[in-house]
C-alpha cells in the first residue's frame, strides 16, 4: 500500500461538512497539539506496496440509511464525526462488484432466477484457493445470510428450552438468533492473559449437559480477533464429538487474517469423525462488505446434518446478490489482498497510537477481523461510568458502565463505536477499523483530545 506521508497531516478537519460534499476524495488529517506523528508510527512497518486501489479515498455513506452512520446519527442527535460501530467497511467496493451490476443492470429485466451453479463454483474455487478446502459443491447450500443459516441449523439439533454453547466475549448477534428459537446462551467465559484470549477448555466441559446439543465456534473470533489454532480446534472438536455437541463455526472473518497468523478452517481438521459432526458458515459480506446484498452458504461432510438443516433453511436469493458475491470470489482476490494489508496497517497504527499517546486504552493487536477490541476499563473509572450506569438503569432496563462510554465518546469525541456489554465484555468497546487511515487517525485524535479535557 502506498505510504502516507504523514508528517505532513495538518489543520483540523470539519468532518460533517467534508462527508457532505461529494466527490471530494482528500482529506487533510489531523496531528493533535503535542502529539508526534513520529512516535504515532512507531513500530508500524513502512513497505512501499504499488496499488491499483485507493483505501484511502473517503466519502460520504451520510444519507444512504447506512446502519454503521445514518442509524447511529439518529440514535444519539450528536453529529458524529467517525462511526465505528456496526462490522461494515467504508471503503468502495471491488470495481469488479460494481461492474458486475452495472452489466446486469443493463439487462433490465428482473424474472426468477434459474442457476446458481455458477455462484457455487465460485464459493467452492474460492476456498480451494486460499484454504486448500476441498468441498463437494453438493454440500453446499445456499442462504439468506449467515444469520438465517444458523437459525435453521439451531432448530434442527436444539429443542425449544434447551442450551447452547458460547464462549465470551462474542459476537452478539448469536444471542439474537438463540432469543429466535427460544433456547438458552450456556456461557463459558474464555480467559485473557497479557492481552490475549484462551478458551478454557475444562470450564467448557463442565457446562455441556444432556440439555447442551450445539455450540457456536466463531473462527475468527469476534470480538477479540482469535485465530484458532489447529490444536484449539480439535481439542474443541474432539470434546463436542465425545459430549454429543453439534459444532456450528460462523467462519465469515475468515479472509481477514493479520501478517503471520493463520486462518484454519474447521472443516480442515484431520478427525474425519469431527468434521462430520459440524456445519460451517461462511459468507463474502464481510470481505467484501456487500452485507445488504443477503447472501451466505454453508456445508458439511455430514449428509444427515445437511438434510436436516436444509429443512428448515429457504433461501430467497436476489439475482444481483448472487452477481455481486459471484464477481466478488471470482475476480476480487487482488482487491482484497490489497485491503488486508492496509487493515493490518490500520491494527498495528492504533496499537502503536494508543500505547503511545492514549494510555488509558489498552490494545493487543488482534490476530483476524477488521475490529479493535480495546480496553477502556481506566476511562469507566476515569468518566464515573459505573455510577452513572447504576444512577441511570430501572427495575426494567440495566444500563452498563461500557454504554455510557460509548454515549461519552460520541457526545464528547464525535466517535462511536460499541459497548463491549453486548458481547459479554466488562470494561470494553469494540471498534471498527475498517476505515480509512486518515479517518482513523481522526477519531483517535478526538478520543484523545476528549480524555484530557475530562
Amino acid at each position: 500500500m502506498r505510504n502516507q506521508d504523514q508528517t505532513s497531516w495538518s489543520g483540523r478537519l470539519n468532518r460533517r461538512a467534508f462527508l457532505k460534499s461529494a466527490g471530494v476524495t482528500a482529506l487533510a488529517g489531523t496531528v493533535g497539539a503535542g502529539t508526534s506523528m513520529a512516535a504515532v508510527t512507531a513500530g508500524i512497518a513502512q513497505e512501499p506496496v504499488e496499488t491499483r486501489y485507493d483505501f484511502d479515498e473517503v466519502y460520504s455513506r451520510i444519507g444512504t440509511d447506512c446502519t454503521k452512520w445514518d442509524r447511529q446519527i439518529e440514535r444519539f442527535g450528536v453529529d458524529i464525526q467517525v462511526g465505528m460501530g456496526v462490522a461494515d467497511m467504508d471503503f468502495r467496493a471491488a470495481p469488479c462488484i460494481t461492474n458486475a451490476l452495472e452489466e446486469r443492470c443493463r439487462h433490465e429485466n428482473w424474472g426468477y432466477l434459474s442457476s446458481t451453479a455458477s455462484y457455487i463454483k465460485a464459493i467452492v474455487d474460492w476456498n480451494k484457493r486460499r484454504y486448500d478446502l476441498d468441498i463437494d459443491p453438493g454440500t453446499v447450500v445456499l442462504s439468506d445470510g449467515v444469520h438465517p443459516a444458523l437459525i435453521a441449523a439451531l432448530q434442527a439439533f436444539s429443542p425449544p428450552g434447551s442450551k447452547v454453547l458460547l464462549t465470551p466475549p462474542i459476537y452478539n448477534g448469536f444471542y439474537g438468533d438463540l432469543r429466535y428459537c427460544n433456547l438458552q446462551a450456556e456461557e463459558s467465559p474464555m480467559t485473557l492473559v497479557d492481552g490475549r484470549y484462551s478458551i478454557d477448555f475444562d470450564d467448557l466441559e463442565s457446562r455441556i449437559s444432556e440439555e447442551t446439543r450445539t455450540m457456536i465456534l466463531c473462527n475468527p473470533q469476534n470480538p477479540t480477533g482469535n485465530c484458532w489454532s489447529a490444536e484449539d480446534l480439535m481439542t474443541l472438536g474432539e470434546m463436542c464429538l465425545r459430549r454429543g455437541v453439534v459444532v456450528l463455526a460462523d467462519e465469515i472473518h475468515c479472509d481477514f487474517t493479520m501478517r503471520g497468523q493463520t486462518y484454519t478452517p474447521f472443516a480442515s481438521l484431520p478427525n474425519r469423525d469431527v468434521v462430520n459432526n459440524s456445519l460451517t458458515f461462511k459468507a463474502a459480506s464481510k470481505s467484501f462488505s456487500i452485507s445488504s446484498m443477503k447472501s451466505a452458504w454453508f456445508f458439511s461432510t455430514n449428509p444427515d446434518y445437511l438434510s436436516r438443516v436444509r429443512a428448515n433453511n429457504r433461501a430467497d436469493l436476489s439475482t444481483l446478490g448472487m452477481v455481486a458475491n459471484r464477481a466478488a470470489l471470482n475476480e476480487g482476490e487482488d482487491w482484497l489482498n490489497q485491503l488486508l494489508t492496509y487493515i493490518d496497517g490500520n491494527h498495528d497504527f492504533v496499537e502503536a497510537y494508543l500505547r503511545d499517546s492514549m494510555p488509558l486504552v489498552r490494545y493487543t493487536k488482534a490476530q483476524g477481523t477488521f475490529l479493535a477490541w480495546l480496553d477502556v476499563s481506566q476511562v469507566v473509572d476515569k468518566i464515573g461510568a459505573t455510577r452513572s450506569a447504576a444512577e441511570a438503569s430501572t427495575p426494567q432496563v440495566r444500563v452498563t458502565p461500557e454504554s455510557i462510554v460509548e454515549r461519552w465518546f460520541v457526545e464528547n469525541a464525535k466517535v462511536h463505536m460499541n459497548p463491549g456489554s453486548s458481547y459479554r465484555g466488562a470494561g470494553y468497546m469494540r471498534m471498527n477499523l475498517g476505515t480509512t487511515r486518515k479517518l482513523l487517525k481522526l477519531a483517535l485524535d478526538n478520543m484523545a483530545s476528549a480524555l484530557e479535557k475530562a
